[in-house]
């Protein structure tokens, strides 16, 4: 988020296949700019708000971010509407544990993601977790290290639920996320510098 439509473009010509956006409307004005999808997947990877969904299965490939069942089903209802055939989504888990942070409670997933599973229009490929920002490498191994046994779980337990993809770490913690069994990495300072201030 932040950084300016022509190095966007430069991302995608450099042979960088997925761009994350954290914000339905800024990808909106990123997509009008760039003439379209500008031959990469672009991924939703910030809290998604009901009321956007509509537009986020327009823009977007992959919603990283399901952090509700009733985010879920409006998805699922959006994707029927617009006659899109499959809408590739991961279910978002708090193991932090942190209030502040967005995502289902490692008590209430399983019979949540067996709900979502079963909607429509859906393709349920994964968990998405975000660690605490911290140097403590314990804490941010115990986070990864739990997202990934559910994911290995419910790959295990779950007929619909397919464990392709485990998307966790970013600039500050990426190689331990990767350590501990991450398959995607969402990396935005490390590659493109520090954000523009608004």
């Amino acid at each position: 988020k932040g950084h300016a439509f022509a190095l966007i473009r430069e991302v995608a010509h450099v042979g960088l296949a997925r761009i994350g956006e954290n914000r339905v409307d800024e990808a909106e004005e990123k997509h009008a700019a760039l003439g379209g999808k500008e031959g990469v997947a672009w991924h939703m990877i910030g809290h998604l708000q009901r009321n956007k969904a509509a537009g986020a299965t327009r823009l977007f490939d992959v919603i990283e971010s399901v952090d509700s069942v009733r985010l879920a089903r409006r998805l699922s209802l959006m994707a029927e509407r617009s006659e899109r055939a499959e809408l590739e989504v991961l279910i978002e888990v708090n193991t932090s544990g942190e209030a502040s942070k967005s995502g289902f409670e490692v008590d209430d997933l399983v019979e949540n993601v067996r709900e979502i599973c079963d909607l429509p229009r859906l393709k349920v490929c994964g968990l998405m977790t975000m660690a605490p920002f911290t140097s403590d490498t314990g804490a941010l191994r115990a986070t990864f290290r739990d997202a990934r046994k559910l994911f290995e779980r419910y790959g295990d337990e779950i007929e619909k639920f397919e464990p392709i993809t485990l998307s966790m770490g970013m600039s500050n913690d990426f190689e331990i996320a990767v350590e501990e069994g991450s398959t995607r990495v969402r990396l935005g300072t490390v590659l493109l510098g520090e954000r523009p201030q608004p």
